[in-house]
């Protein structure tokens, strides 16, 4: 089951926004996270399995002063899958690009050597 999560968190600048982003994302079982509210100062995240306690504790050691909000279920229904399904034609031919190497090979040198006997050996 899907839980969505709201916790009010202040936050004065865009650093303080995107650590604490970067804190719901790091919370295990957390699908999505975004900033919501007139001045965006909720975070809204979504997921499966996430410990709203621990969040509002992790935000409020990480960022500042944060407020649980609002915990309950997404009520957002995944219709996007089956209208994709119907609008992709079954018969489609794969296109496949092919791309040459990012180098050109290795340069190369010509190399001289030496036939006279009086030379050094190690040059």
């Amino acid at each position: 089951m899907k839980v969505k999560i709201v916790v009010r968190v202040s936050m004065s600048d865009e650093k303080s926004r995107s650590k604490a982003l970067k804190i719901c994302v790091g919370i295990g079982g957390v699908e999505s996270a975004a900033l919501s509210g007139a001045e965006k100062d909720q975070v809204v995240v979504v997921g499966e399995g996430i410990d709203a306690v621990e969040l509002t504790r992790q935000l409020r050691k990480g960022v500042a002063h944060a407020e649980l909000v609002s915990v309950g279920e997404d009520k957002k229904e995944d219709t996007k899958p089956a209208a994709a399904a119907v609008a992709t034609p079954a018969d489609a031919t794969p296109v496949f690009w092919s791309y040459p190497p990012h180098y050109a090979g290795y340069n190369s040198y010509p190399i001289y050597e030496s036939s006279s006997s009086d030379s050094c050996t190690i040059m």
